[in-house]
């Protein structure tokens, strides 16, 4: 009975995406235009297959990027979160700051970080993710730790419970549906932000410079090819974070499936 109820889950919008696949595909042979044109899907699963060694190699250079500036930037939002939590001061400090950097468009950060660290350096392109990834942790997860009825936090204190043993048992369970949406989030920016960054600098083996070589090329299907395997690490990383939620939050999804009922 569950396979059945995942499967009802999922059938929405597996039949949304292959029937716009289907269209796509379909439209192209009916109208053959020609010139440049986006080419059709069929043609581009063909391309990825074809060279798939290439592609692969470069998803590996790309998800390293990718993975670690993403669990940076979590890290280091999560930590600075707790501390706005506790202390006045350091909200003060740290939330104008983190908005300003979020405002910096990756354009201008990427060039500036190939400078300090060297145009093949990872580091800068690392930088720039976790930079990008860090904004939406921080603020969902410092409101998910703020946003607290102040009688909960009064009758932890009248119990005697230190600040830590008040994050862990009030603040940290009400911030948990906020920090998940904002990972959900983070993980596609941290695909994007890799992606572009790459076009600035690092390794040229990575998706950023397949795709710009091929389009260069006017191989424009071998460039689609290399997106299509940029969406993938970001679908991945979406799932991933999807059964990361169910297992750290499981009453939530039994209070979704009674409501459903």
């Amino acid at each position: 009975m569950r396979f059945w109820e995942r499967l009802g889950r999922i059938s929405p919008p597996l039949v949304v995406g292959l029937g716009g696949l289907l269209l796509w595909e379909l439209v192209l042979r009916v109208v053959q235009p020609g010139g440049f044109v986006l080419p059709p899907p069929s043609e581009i699963l063909s391309s990825a297959v074809e060279n798939r060694e290439v592609i692969w190699t470069a998803v590996l250079s790309t998800g390293w990027i990718v993975i670690t500036g993403l669990i940076s930037g979590v890290v280091i939002g999560v930590l600075l979160s707790v501390a706005v939590s506790w202390y006045r001061l350091a909200d003060e400090a740290i939330t104008p700051l983190a908005v300003a950097i979020s405002a910096i468009p990756i354009i201008a950060l990427a060039p500036i970080f190939n400078a300090w660290f060297g145009l093949l350096s990872p580091r800068s392109n690392q930088l720039v993710v976790m930079l990008l990834v860090f904004f939406p942790v921080f603020i969902n997860t410092t409101r998910g730790l703020t946003d607290i009825p102040l009688d909960q936090i009064d009758l932890m204190r009248s119990y005697g419970a230190s600040r830590w043993e008040i994050t862990k048992e009030v603040r940290v369970p009400n911030a948990m549906p906020f920090f998940f949406s904002a990972l959900r989030i983070a993980a596609s920016l941290a695909v994007i932000a890799a992606i572009v960054a790459e076009y600035f600098g690092g390794r040229q083996d990575a998706l950023g410079p397949l795709i710009i070589q091929n389009a260069g090329l006017a191989r424009y299907t071998d460039a689609w090819a290399a997106v299509l395997a940029g969406s993938a690490i970001g679908i991945g990383l979406y799932a991933i974070v999807r059964a990361l939620e169910r297992f750290a939050m499981p009453w939530r999804a039994a209070v979704n499936q009674g409501i459903e009922g």
